[in-house]
């Protein structure tokens, strides 16, 4: 089968074949393999047949890659783009966005008549702890008559996961699998004792050597180690140094924080004293780092346009919009050969290298240092490989001698693409709650609910439960009576897990004087009678922040603030500066009460208590008052980030957390539209703040 003047490969044409037909086709193969042309040939036929169709990523940057990439293909006038930053063409038949953004459209009540087909990019992600509701709303959400393609690397459990989706689409799954890599990779360990090896040789030097390194006297580069002693450990220098003797690059060198990105970037630039790139690359990077410093400014300064030119380069969250711009456009020229980078370049980002080294294997999860699930290390070693370039993708671990014992069951697993099964994260936002309150009856929501990939599971787990209860009573033992009330009592418990969760949110909003004390959860009343006082209006329309905010509206925080305030009151509550950063700003008095005001709504009960029941934490950043407000009343980019002292580019940071507070003063503008001054005060905010860097689509 030929599409775009491509011979299709066998899973291609079976997905494509599905889709033909009408199913849901469900795709699991692995990075570099050509999954997003069967999305592409659903989005050619949609609009062929004079269709909307949509397509979804997990990330703003996935949907403005996809959006450019569709503008390519079929023309601006047919593709627009939505997320919380940006709308393009609304109206396009076409649309790329963010799961969220179509989970709120279908929430909201939008209708879809002439939606025709549904992309979910990443479809994995349904199990995100924070985010994974969206993916689940979404498919529980959208009409019957829409076609669903998912797409992802790393599932496992696909035959559950596709049982689940056939429930609740009401339409025949095809499980499309697809195990076999376009360029196949090679695992290598790497250390100063052995060089590069696969593993089963490294597995004999460290057997030969006892699990010990060598520490007698040989000195390297890293010169001391722990306890002062001369120990030669083996560094990221040295790893690349192998990775160039071995003609692998380029590469990329993941680390995991970001100061390490940006200091081992700097320490490879002097350690070679020489640059990567040959002498017509040399020139190419002279021109486009000469326009890059008009463009950027200060930004882009001396020391990073000669690291630039070197062929050397580092990618994290925090780097400045349009630097990271500049990083993957070089990148993608082949103009820069080391990339040291975070986990986040290997989310869905088109950017293969030659190879992938990992700096180890461990990442701070937000409460340990834990090894990387299976999942997240193939997302990254899935990088390796340039189709029609190499033969190989190379993946190579730093690892010395004394840590490999404890990494060894880690890399088995990663070696045998043992990914972990997709768990369902179901927990309905307070948003969705109070929606769907004001939308449906009991009765539909608790179908709604029922209809949840943990619920599907939990009914599931009741069947065994039941099953073994059965069994318990068949030995005709009395002393198995207590066990078969138990498997009882655990079963009823998970058939209710969901509602209950549900039934427990409107409880606690009831309680609180959201919601009218007479609301019925039997399902007898239909929704008119429910009543919705303040509380619930006003958190029908956030979706940040959910209940501190509606506190903070409640208590008429935002009342007496001048829009500068306002929005650094949102950027507090938004969004926090890392461990490492500090702000230099002064608060005036006036600052402390309000900041103090705030920190008081935080630790109350209501506050408290509907972040222990949503298992979210609410936070707030007083810092973060002062330079939201120096944002809103005009200053650079340049001027705010002068108040803070990081150790590392923290302007990324700070451009994503305007935005995202200007989506929380998009959502009090709602809150407030019964109000036409205070709405048309937040709608002139809105647009000041969008200025510069935080509208750059990135």
């Amino acid at each position: 089968m030929q599409y775009r003047g491509l011979t299709l490969d066998p899973f291609q044409v079976q997905a494509i074949q599905a889709l033909d037909e009408g199913k849901t086709a469900l795709v699991c193969a692995p990075t570099g393999t050509g999954k997003t042309i069967i999305a592409d040939w659903l989005v050619e036929q949609a609009l062929g047949e004079g269709k909307q169709v949509i397509y979804t990523a997990p990330i703003k940057a996935l949907s403005n890659q996809k959006f450019r990439d569709y503008v390519r293909l079929y023309g601006e006038e047919r593709v627009g783009l939505v997320t919380g930053d940006l709308v393009i063409r609304r109206d396009a038949p076409c649309l790329v966005m963010t799961t969220e953004i179509l989970r709120n459209m279908l929430l909201g009540g939008e209708k879809l008549e002439d939606l025709r087909a549904v992309v979910l990019d990443e479809i994995h992600f349904l199990d995100d702890r924070e985010r994974g509701t969206v993916w689940e709303e979404v498919l529980i959400y959208l009409p019957h008559h829409v076609q669903i393609v998912g797409l992802s690397a790393t599932l496992s459990n696909l035959q559950a996961f596709a049982g689940w989706l056939e429930d609740v689409r009401a339409r025949e799954v095809e499980v499309v699998v697809e195990e076999t890599r376009a360029v196949p990779l090679t695992h290598h360990l790497f250390s100063v004792d052995t060089g590069l090896v696969d593993r089963p040789s490294f597995d004999k030097v460290h057997k030969r050597k006892g699990g010990r390194v060598d520490d007698g006297r040989r000195k390297g580069r890293k010169g001391r180690g722990r306890g002062g002693r001369n120990r030669r450990r083996t560094g990221h220098l040295d790893a690349i140094d192998a990775a160039i003797e071995g003609e692998m690059l380029p590469a990329l060198y993941f680390v995991f924080s970001r100061r390490d990105t940006e200091r081992c970037a700097r320490a490879l630039g002097h350690h070679l004293g020489r640059s990567l790139v040959d002498a017509h690359e040399a020139e190419q990077l002279r021109q486009r780092l000469r326009q890059a410093s008009i463009d950027l400014g200060p930004a882009l300064d001396d020391d990073l346009r000669h690291l630039y030119s070197q062929g050397i380069a580092f990618h994290h969250a925090g780097l400045h919009v349009q630097l990271k711009a500049l990083v993957e456009e070089l990148y993608e020229a082949k103009l820069v050969k080391v990339l040291y980078c975070t986990s986040t370049f290997a989310l869905g980002i088109n950017m293969p290298s030659r190879a992938v080294v990992f700096d180890g294997v461990k990442m701070y999860d937000g409460r340990s240092l834990a090894p990387l699930p299976t999942r997240s290390f193939m997302q990254m070693a899935g990088r390796a490989g340039r189709r029609g370039l190499d033969g190989h993708g190379h993946v190579i671990v730093r690892c010395d001698i004394e840590e490999y014992a404890e990494i060894r069951p880690h890399l088995l697993r990663y070696e045998e693409a043992a990914y972990e099964p997709v768990r369902s994260s179901f927990n309905l936002s307070w948003n969705s709650v109070v929606n769907l309150l004001h939308t449906h009856s009991m009765d539909q929501i608790r179908e709604i609910v029922d209809k949840s990939f943990l619920s599907w599971h939990m009914e599931r787990t009741a069947r065994r439960l039941r099953k073994e209860a059965e069994r318990q009573p068949s030995t005709r033992r009395s002393s198995g009576k207590s066990q078969v009330k138990k498997l009882h009592r655990r079963a009823d418990r998970a058939e209710r897990r969901c509602w209950d969760e549900f039934t427990e949110k409107v409880e606690f909003l009831t309680a609180i004087g959201y919601l009218a004390s007479e609301s019925s959860l039997d399902g007898a009343r239909p929704p008119d009678t429910l009543a919705f006082n303040a509380g619930a209006k006003v958190l029908m329309h956030l979706q940040i922040a959910e209940i501190f905010v509606t506190e903070l509206v409640l208590e008429g925080i935002f009342e007496p603030l001048s829009p500068e305030d306002i929005f650094g009151v949102c950027c507090s509550v938004t969004n926090q500066l890392g461990r490492h950063v500090r702000c230099h700003a002064r608060p005036s008095r006036t600052d402390k009460a309000l900041a103090k005001a705030i920190a008081r709504i935080q630790r109350s009960d209501v506050v408290l208590q509907a972040s222990e029941i949503g298992d979210l934490e609410y936070e707030f950043d007083p810092d973060l008052l002062l330079l939201g407000r120096a944002w809103a009343k005009g200053d650079s980019l340049q001027d705010v980030l002068m108040m803070v002292h990081s150790d590392t580019d923290v302007s990324g940071d700070l451009i994503s957390g305007f935005r995202r507070a200007k989506d929380l003063v998009s959502q009090l503008r709602a809150v407030y539209a019964t109000d036409p001054e205070r709405a048309d005060t937040l709608l002139a905010l809105q647009r000041r703040v969008s200025r510069d860097e935080v509208e750059v689509v990135g």
